[in-house]
């Protein structure tokens, strides 16, 4: 049967009554110092019933006489938790579910968590009085696709990367162009593969005429932002003094003044010097693997995507990070959008393009973007994402193998025509004892 909410009002005889009620009340908040989202003004009275679970009903029944709370589940904020410079405690909890949801298992987050209250209230209480200082990042190298330089920062770092995320990232993504892809919500890889085959399809006519794409990389993008010219775009929005303060430092936060490299040393001689963070002025580069990084590098770009859009009139136009693209019918128009692109960068944004990632051809030969390759008709995955796929699930361990395994299927699977790569995975996965459904779609731990 439907559970059922019930509000109830219960009037009361006298004066004297809803006075002697609010009177107590007031005394009561004054002693216990606690706000309470759900108060009524004074002398008003209700009685909420509110399911818990089967069965299960608390209540707040006022009367003629006295007033009957049971137990609540749902504590309301204390009145010195309410976020005086600016934040709130609820906000910074909020931030902190964000951030736990990819980094649950890492030693930071097991650390932070060990005693979660006091921490979360320690850096609350940070944030208000203006003594919070980020902490130690951790370094490494990754080697696939490439060699590239990794900073991580601490578990309760992130936490303030999501609450400053999510105050301050609204009020600019409501200005993105809707061709800006990657570290917005909804606007995946997923998104910018159909947005761009929508495109595609759009500027052929359904491919029925030919027509031409040019791709642009920028080289070493995050090792090249020009900290000073983001910090003016980034304050043009952030006018309240605890966000701006908070932003300011986040963005001219150094990691490399307190850091821990962990891994093999040796791996770092296989990234050009050229592309180390490390190897940067004060004033340049962000850090890769932090959400702020990602998000900046959005803010920073924009003014890119602004250009493309209003100055250059491109109607088929996307980006994703710092690739993107162009469309168009005529190789000529193409040409003229790369020079300008080429002396808008470096004069406005401090970047440039890197030459030996640029690419013109017709859309025919097939457009190769966030891992999928855009054809005639059809959308696949990047062959070499596919064979990464497979010596991945072959060599992966048996604690992590089911993760893997079903991480790289709903990856392939993005792309229309994805059958024969997700048969290929499947088949690597059954080779091992495992056993796959009938869709492709997903593993099962088998026998071995």
């Amino acid at each position: 049967m439907t559970e059922r909410i019930f509000n109830l009002v219960v009037p009361l005889a006298h004066k004297a009554t809803d006075m002697r009620i609010a009177d107590t009340g007031r005394r009561r908040a004054d002693r216990s110092g606690a706000v309470s989202r759900l108060s009524n003004r004074p002398g008003d009275v209700d009685s909420t019933i509110t399911p818990v679970g089967p069965g299960t009903r608390t209540s707040t029944t006022a009367t003629r006489t006295t007033t009957t709370r049971t137990t609540s589940f749902a504590l309301a904020p204390s009145a010195d938790w309410s976020g005086h410079a600016g934040s709130t405690f609820a906000e910074l909890v909020e931030a902190y579910f964000d951030c736990r949801r990819t980094k649950r298992n890492s030693a930071s987050a097991l650390t932070f968590e060990a005693n979660l209250e006091r921490n979360l209230r320690r850096l609350y209480d940070e944030l208000v009085d203006g003594s919070y200082v980020p902490g130690r990042s951790i370094c490494f190298v990754t080697t696939r696709p490439k060699a590239r330089e990794v900073w991580a920062a601490e578990f309760r770092d992130r936490i303030v990367h999501h609450l400053l995320y999510n105050q301050i990232g609204p009020r600019f993504e409501k200005s993105f162009i809707a061709d800006s892809c990657a570290c917005i919500r909804g606007r995946g890889t997923h998104y910018a593969a159909r947005r761009l085959e929508s495109k595609v399809r759009s500027v052929t006519q359904n491919w029925s005429r030919p027509a031409y794409y040019l791709k642009c990389d920028l080289a070493n993008f995050f090792v090249s932002i020009d900290k000073n010219a983001l910090r003016t775009l980034l304050l043009a929005k952030v006018a309240e003094p605890f966000w701006a303060a908070l932003t300011d430092l986040v963005l001219m936060h150094d990691p490399r003044t307190n850091f821990e490299f962990r891994g093999d040393r040796e791996l770092l001689a296989r990234v050009p010097m050229h592309k180390r963070l490390i190897e940067q002025t004060a004033d340049r580069g962000l850090p890769i693997g932090n959400l702020s990084s990602q998000f900046f590098a959005n803010v920073y770009l924009d003014v890119l995507d602004q250009h493309a859009k209003h100055e250059l009139g491109a109607r088929h136009y996307i980006r994703y990070v710092d690739d993107f693209l162009f469309l168009n019918e005529s190789v000529d128009c193409l040409n003229a959008v790369l020079a300008d692109v080429g002396a808008f960068l470096p004069a406005h944004l401090g970047v440039r393009l890197n030459p030996t990632k640029t690419i013109l051809q017709p859309i025919a030969r097939g457009v190769d973007f966030v891992g999928q390759v855009i054809k005639p008709w059809y959308r696949t995955t990047r062959r070499r994402t596919v064979n990464e796929a497979i010596r991945r699930v072959g060599g992966a361990d048996a604690a992590d193998f089911l993760a893997v395994t079903n991480s790289y299927l709903g990856l392939v699977g993005q792309a229309s025509s994805s059958h024969h790569d997700r048969a290929q995975i499947a088949n690597a996965a059954r080779r091992r004892g495992h056993a796959v459904n009938h869709a492709l779609t997903k593993t099962y731990r088998g026998n071995k």
